[in-house]
């Protein structure tokens, strides 16, 4: 995947990430990674995914069952690119997946 720039506006961002312990967003539709459906490695589904987007700027995929893994060809960027802004922070984890719907 060709490199591209974080060219989200200040305005879509989250004030700080220092303050929470990522990103999430639901994905409902197949992932497609350098032209290939991406499919979970443990139970093969393969939509319905939480993105994670961690204070280190690394990304991680979560299918329904639970299953998840960081996601190397993934970062902020593409992140910032398609999840849109921010509209709620959460204290845990268990909690944004419980605001999502899983």
């Amino acid at each position: 995947m060709a490199e591209q720039s974080d060219s989200l506006p200040p305005d879509f961002r989250a004030p700080s990430r220092q303050d929470v312990e990522g990103f999430m967003m639901r994905w409902e539709r197949p992932l497609f990674i350098d032209g290939e459906v991406l499919a979970c490695p443990t139970c093969a589904e393969y939509r319905d995914w939480i993105v994670l987007c961690t204070r280190d700027d690394s990304v991680c995929l979560r299918c329904r069952a639970g299953h998840q893994a960081r996601e190397p060809r993934l970062d902020a960027a593409w992140y910032n690119r398609n999840s849109g802004p921010a509209d709620r922070f959460h204290s845990t984890l268990e909690d944004g997946l419980r605001y999502l719907g899983y």
